[in-house]
């Protein structure tokens, strides 16, 4: 018990002494705050950046392997780079060989889109991206919906003329009215709208929004664009199971299924390549990964600025009050009770002055950017005040501890 009033008398003692000295107290805090700031402010913008470049690439699906002819990575740099246009697309007897075959998958599906105009009465949508979908897409991609439903596979399977829209195209097409039973026209054929996606927003990039899509059965596609070799090129996707860690057991059977589809011997080559969608997102997050260094380096360097400045303070601060010490040590006071005062005062500057940087990022995220929303994240605040208050016990521990360490009789007598 009476260790905890001590350590009480000698936080007292230090927020005193900040008060006496508050002059001094803002001068010191500066470097920490502008230090906390650029290390928060960076990883604040590096964490919305990332969200925001993986939410524009969240139509590639999560868990989610890819059937196609070129590899979202570079291949071998002996490979000729005209073998990879001579691969032929996926078609839809594959798909329905997968979706028959394939066990290490939780659903399989295929789809192929364009881009083309949309219309309802005088109103049109142009530059729309239509995609045509098996009744599995949903169970590969997720895909939202705000109002109505999605296809059944008997509607699917017949190719029924109809539609789900993103909300942009919902809005300009039938402004101010809902659109679900309604119909619009693509390249003349009516179809009759079942479902509207959520709104999504706009992107950093112009990824492709579900904003500005429309889904379709497949049948209903193919009859009006040609997909194929020389045509729009079907997609097909498979989403792995959670306990496939890495879709190791995916790829292989995926690997084997469609080379026993196309018939490739032993000893030929693959002509296709099996994507992962986490590559993209990896992908980004390693170049991330790369500026949040280089944001602990610039703020390091002012941290470190801020350390001397507290700790040359403290140095002052036990010089000034060397008197005052060997008094309270003549009085009894123990050794902790000495180094906690001073420990406290510079572990109170650093917070301070962390703090005081956390909030000016807070100020900052509510500045408009655009497409852009900063959002300092709980992850971020943490660590502020975590580094803060290891700047403070560093910088304050060797004069907290020469303080502790002071003759009662020697403290006295200095003038």
């Amino acid at each position: 018990m009476l260790f905890f009033q001590l350590t009480w008398e000698s936080f007292r003692f230090a927020v005193t002494a900040l008060k006496a000295n508050i002059t001094r107290t803002i001068l010191s805090l500066l470097g920490v705050t502008i230090g906390i700031f650029a290390i928060i402010a960076v990883f604040t913008l590096v964490d919305s950046l990332e969200n925001n470049i993986k939410s524009s690439f969240s139509f590639l699906g999560t868990n989610v392997m890819r059937v196609d002819r070129f590899p979202f990575a570079s291949g071998p740099q002996d490979y000729p780079w005209w073998k990879y246009f001579r691969r032929p697309p996926g078609t839809l007897s594959e798909y329905r060989f997968l979706q028959d075959r394939l066990k290490s998958a939780e659903a399989v599906t295929i789809s192929a889109s364009a881009s083309t105009t949309v219309q309802a009465g005088s109103n049109a949508y142009q530059g729309m991206q239509l995609t045509g979908v098996e009744y599995t897409y949903p169970d590969v991609y997720d895909l939202p919906l705000e109002e109505g439903r999605f296809f059944l596979e008997s509607e699917i399977n017949a190719s029924r003329n109809l539609a789900i829209v993103g909300r942009e195209i919902a809005n300009t097409l039938y402004p101010n009215l809902p659109i679900l039973g309604k119909e619009i026209k693509i390249k003349g054929i009516k179809f009759t709208v079942i479902g509207v996606f959520e709104e999504e927003g706009e992107g950093l990039f112009d990824a492709p929004s579900k904003d500005e899509a429309c889904v379709i059965p497949y049948g209903a596609f193919s009859k009006m664009f040609y997909t194929g070799k020389n045509g729009i090129e079907p997609t097909i996707a498979a989403k792995g199971k959670e306990d496939d860690i890495g879709l190791v057991a995916l790829e292989n059977e995926l690997t084997g299924l469609v080379r026993a589809k196309r018939g490739l011997k032993p000893t030929e080559e693959d002509n296709f390549a099996l994507n992962k969608t986490e590559f993209i997102q990896n992908a980004i997050g390693s170049i991330f990964d790369v500026i949040s260094i280089a944001g602990w380096v610039i703020g390091g360097f002012s941290i470190l600025v801020g350390g001397f400045g507290i700790a040359n303070i403290m140095f002052v601060s036990v010089r000034e009050r060397t008197n005052i010490i060997g008094i309270q040590k003549s009085l009894g006071a123990k050794n902790y009770f000495i180094l906690f005062q001073f420990l406290f005062e510079s572990v109170f500057l650093s917070l301070i002055g962390g703090a005081t940087g956390i909030l000016i990022v807070f100020g900052l995220s509510f500045i408009q950017l655009g497409s852009l929303e900063l959002i300092l994240s709980f992850k971020n605040i943490v660590l502020g005040l975590g580094v803060s208050s290891i700047i403070g016990v560093v910088s304050g521990i060797v004069p907290a501890t020469l303080a502790a360490r002071m003759d009662p009789v020697e403290a006295i007598r200095t003038t």
